[in-house]
């Protein structure tokens, strides 16, 4: 049996976490924005937590700016700034 690596992924790209703080506060709201988060294919997946003092909207992707994401919402008139951890 070959031995397999733990560090490795598979050939699967790396995926980065990015997590935001938003003023997206309804469901409503998130329905506005998903077709703009859904649009974009280096976006594998994304979820608000509207029950967070700070709607946070956390997103999987692959090489993508977090500043992106920041004038993605922003355009659609919500605020977003990314969350430094």
């Amino acid at each position: 049996m070959k031995a397999t690596n733990p560090m490795t992924n598979n050939h699967k790209p790396m995926m980065d976490i990015l997590i935001f703080i938003t003023s997206v506060e309804k469901p409503e709201h998130v329905m506005e924005v998903k077709p703009l988060l859904t649009a974009v294919p280096a976006i594998t997946g994304w979820n608000f937590d509207l029950e967070d003092c700070d709607n946070i909207l956390r997103i999987e992707a692959s090489n993508i700016s977090p500043r992106y994401i920041e004038s993605l919402l922003q355009t659609a008139g919500y605020d977003c700034r990314e969350l430094e951890y």
